[in-house]
């Protein structure tokens, strides 16, 4: 009885097996590859990295990472992964842009989603922003509101677009909250330099600038030591900085690579412009909590803040979007 059951078993497995090839094919997990050209512990590359092994610990992808890629090397980890086997790429193209989209032509059957500051490439690439100006607005109007001296210093990596839409928006919230205030901004021209970016921030502290906005590492380390206070981005550094952060604009990358991986499951993906679903509209943004700094925060700002913010879910106040170089307003 036991040797029949056996076989009825074995033939059932073998006829869903010839039936119904699609299950099997739906089940499988799809390759993933993330390159990225700074360690998983910076903060861009984290958020992306982060929502990737999200994506994975749910059984949804297998996937594979490389950190610290240099842009000369950027290419052909590109063609590694997708020689290999990986259906969907994801990644940044800033400095790489043609050799990226020269690799997505010659594997047309692959997926590419790459952070880029230029438009989709059919029929594979798409390219993707971390569109935060929102929250970044709504920080900048805590900053206005912090600030005794009236300076706000402001380090960033790179002028490129992603950089300066933020530190714009920053200023125009702070603007909105205290039209005194002045900017000192500063580029240290790298995406991971602590160091640098903390002299930077100090040279702003002797100056008077008693907010830091950190766009980069390091900024918050300079405030810490100085006793001055720091605005955060990308991700939330308060519980490392409790007396420090008064607030971060905060980006979740789960709303496009959950729709990255989904549309390459279903053979759907195509060139597309991703950067809006890094918005508050999707989930993709949004101001962390005060926390630390609930208290201490004036009430009329925080009730500012509020109101600016639903305003902003509603659609009745847009941020605007400056890809410009911001330049010093400070004398």
């Amino acid at each position: 009885m036991s040797i029949a059951l056996t076989t009825r078993r074995t033939l059932i497995a073998l006829a869903l097996a010839t039936a119904l090839p699609g299950m099997a094919l739906a089940q499988a997990k799809l390759k993933v590859a993330g390159i990225y050209t700074v360690p998983f512990e910076q903060q861009w590359a984290g958020r992306i990295h982060q929502a990737l092994k999200a994506a994975e610990a749910r059984g949804e992808i297998e996937y594979k990472a490389s950190e610290n890629v240099s842009n000369a090397d950027y290419e052909r980890v590109m063609r590694e992964y997708a020689t290999g086997g990986s259906q969907l790429i994801i990644g940044e193209a800033f400095a790489v842009e043609p050799a990226a989209r020269k690799v997505a032509k010659d594997f047309p059957k692959t997926s590419f989603l790459m952070g880029s500051s230029g438009k989709p490439q059919a029929p594979n690439f798409s390219v993707f922003d971390n569109y935060i100006q929102e929250p970044a607005y709504l920080t900048g109007m805590v900053a206005g509101g912090m600030t005794k001296t009236n300076k706000i210093g402001m380090v960033g990596g790179f002028p490129i677009p992603e950089v300066n839409r933020l530190m714009h928006a920053f200023m125009a919230g702070a603007k909105e909250t205290n039209p005194k205030v002045e900017f000192t901004v500063s580029f240290i021209n790298s995406w991971f330099d602590p160091p640098k970016a903390k002299e930077a921030a100090f040279a702003m502290i002797d100056k008077g600038a008693d907010v830091l906005y950190a766009e980069r590492f390091g900024v918050s380390d300079a405030a810490k030591e100085k006793g001055k206070l720091a605005i955060g981005n990308v991700i939330n550094t308060q519980d490392k900085y409790p007396d420090t952060v008064i607030a971060s604009a905060l980006w979740k990358m789960e709303p496009t690579v959950d729709r990255a991986i989904k549309m390459a499951k279903d053979g759907k993906f195509t060139a597309e412009e991703y950067g809006q679903y890094s918005m508050m509209k999707y989930k993709g943004s949004e101001m962390a909590p005060l926390g630390t700094f609930e208290k201490k925060v004036p009430a009329d700002i925080v009730a500012k803040v509020k109101a600016k913010e639903q305003a902003i879910r509603d659609g009745k106040f847009t941020v605007k979007v400056d890809d410009t170089q911001p330049k010093s307003t400070a004398k």
